[in-house]
């Protein structure tokens, strides 16, 4: 993982539209990746609609998403929940769950699903990257979702970039 903040995307082109689906579960660092969230897809994206979707725990996520994919609405959704490690393998069986269903809306319905439903061994890692600036996956998830919702813009406008072959000489 990461120990920055991945650079900055260029700023988001056109008017967007952002969804935000966030747990209440583990709240206070929930709340931190969407606040961090919200803050840089305000910075990016000036003119964009953001919305803020809450669900009751990270399970109930992708249900939702796939509600706001299906109307073809969001240039992006972000996913917000934070899965922290007990005594048992249910963590991980959530992580996986929730992990394979976001992917798998994002690809059915063609808008980019960010996952930040994070699993954490403890709190400690959870603060460093739900509440604290350095690394927050917050910023990161909106920075991405701004990123991509310009390249589909572009592919979707069939404005790709295009460089020429160059063939090789094997003579």
């Amino acid at each position: 993982m990461p120990k920055s903040t991945p650079s900055l995307p260029p700023l988001g082109i056109g008017k967007r539209a952002f969804h935000i689906v966030a747990s209440r579960f583990n709240t206070q660092y929930v709340d931190g990746l969407v606040d961090h969230a919200i803050e840089e897809l305000r910075a990016l994206a000036p003119n964009a609609t953001i919305s803020l979707h809450r669900v009751p725990g990270s399970f109930e996520i992708p249900v939702v998403v796939h509600e706001v994919a299906s109307r073809n609405k969001a240039d992006a959704i972000i996913a917000c929940g934070v899965i922290l490690q007990g005594e048992t393998n249910h963590a991980q069986n959530l992580s996986r769950s929730v992990t394979d269903a976001l992917q798998r809306i994002a690809i059915e319905h063609g808008v980019p699903v960010i996952n930040v439903v994070l699993s954490f061994d403890n709190e400690d890692q959870a603060r460093a990257r739900c509440l604290e600036n350095k690394i927050n996956r917050g910023t990161e998830a909106a920075r991405a979702a701004v990123e991509i919702a310009n390249v589909l813009s572009e592919v979707r406008k069939n404005k790709e970039r295009r460089f020429p072959v160059r063939r090789r000489d094997n003579g």
